[in-house]
């Protein structure tokens, strides 16, 4: 996918065009991360890691969090102009570097 679908994914999240998969809701609550913060996060967190390529929609893993961080998983559906929540969670120092974007 060309240009800028990560802008296009934030400006559909700001309109409230956002799909909660069930995996993404399970977790957050399983995690207890609230749908605030991952909102926020996807808003205006940092790009990690784009997944271009990924199927059926490109998609991104973001680093944000209100008090802790948090990395969210979001694809974008360019037809649809809809943000799909794939998922969200705490980095572990076992996987992530401190700076919680660079994996060990």
């Amino acid at each position: 996918m060309s240009g800028d679908w990560v802008g296009r994914l934030r400006e559909a999240v700001r309109c409230g065009r956002v799909e909660w998969k069930m995996h993404a809701l399970e977790r957050m609550l399983e995690r207890g991360i609230g749908r605030r913060e991952v909102l926020a996060t996807l808003e205006a967190g940092e790009v990690i890691e784009r997944y271009p390529e990924r199927r059926p929609f490109p998609a991104v893993l973001l680093l944000g969090g209100l008090r802790r961080p948090l990395h969210v998983v979001a694809a974008y559906d360019a037809g649809e102009d809809r943000c799909h929540v794939v998922t969200a969670y705490r980095p572990s120092a076992e996987r992530f570097h401190e700076d919680w974007k660079t994996r060990r």
